[in-house]
């Protein structure tokens, strides 16, 4: 039976120490099976994008560069051949993917692998509860401190998905923190110490945290007020009977300065008095053409 140093939520360290599991941690450690476990897990990190160009992709060398004959030298066809400076390339990289596939028991075989080397290695700490209210990434740098795990890249595994332990530790450069069925044997063999939550381990999740009682607010003593005095008492009535006579005398100037305003309104929606025509009307066509009667002389018959 293989053990590990078992730490209370705080950090501190129990005389016992924690049994690890006899059906997962049997101390044996395949090494072949490691080793393809992690080479898939690089080849599928790769993006496969990398790229070259053959002859048929380069630009220029449409013609040949000198006669076939004559001219002493080699004869040669085009200057995008691979030998000359500028040319294709023959068997470089083209895009391509690289992803592999592993069976899933060599991969299931290979992350139990990863842990019990470290558990031989005494690089496996068990926690009791990882007990985390609220992201805080001093706290969980306080509690690896404790575990004297500063400075060394710590793969921290919870029971369960955890928010507020991720939150935490994401912002540590050397920590990673994910759940305990999510870790592969690449990431157990990335770190240098695994820090395990107690549940992930014995099967039993842990409940929520209870929420802590609000604190009541007390005002102190010395901010207390007491009740405003009546302005008779404060001897304000003076001034507050001039300030509302003021205001009176200003609310009358408003009135009649509206008023005036009105009064000039109203005058220019008026219309304009039509002007009397001086000139009489103009005759008409026919008057025109009658002739005026002439007037008879006196002393005429």
């Amino acid at each position: 039976m293989i053990e590990a140093p078992h730490y209370t939520p705080a950090g501190a360290k129990r005389e016992a120490s924690f049994a690890l599991p006899a059906d997962y941690f049997d101390g044996t450690v395949n090494e072949p099976v490691l080793h393809q476990a992690v080479k898939v897990f690089l080849n599928n990190q790769r993006q496969g994008t990398a790229a070259t160009k053959t002859r048929s992709f380069v630009s220029g060398g449409n013609q040949k560069p000198w006669k076939q004959k004559g001219t002493g030298r080699a004869r040669q066809g085009s200057t995008r051949a691979p030998h000359w400076r500028g040319g294709g390339v023959v068997f470089g990289p083209h895009p391509r993917d690289y992803r592999t596939e592993i069976p899933r028991k060599v991969k299931q075989l290979a992350r139990k692998s990863a842990l019990n080397a470290r558990a031989r290695e005494g690089a496996l700490h068990v926690v009791e509860r990882l007990a985390f209210r609220a992201p805080k990434t001093a706290q969980l740098a306080g509690l690896l401190g404790s575990l004297e795990l500063d400075g060394r890249k710590v793969l921290v595994l919870t029971a369960g998905a955890n928010e507020n332990v991720y939150l935490s530790g994401r912002n540590l450069p050397t920590v990673e923190v994910m759940p305990y069925f999510e870790a592969s044997a690449y990431d157990v063999l990335w770190s240098d110490a695994v820090v395990v939550e107690e549940g992930a381990l014995t099967g039993v999740m842990p409940e929520p945290l209870p929420e802590e009682p609000e604190a009541e607010v007390k005002e102190p003593t010395s901010r207390k007020r007491s009740a405003p005095k009546p302005a008779s008492a404060r001897g304000e009535g003076k001034g507050a009977a001039k300030s509302a006579a003021k205001v009176k005398a200003k609310s009358a100037k408003a009135t009649k300065a509206a008023k005036k305003s009105d009064a000039k309104a109203a005058k220019k929606a008026k219309p304009a008095r039509s002007k009397k025509k001086s000139a009489k009307a103009a005759p008409s066509r026919s008057e025109r053409a009658k002739p005026a009667p002439k007037k008879k002389k006196k002393g005429s018959k």
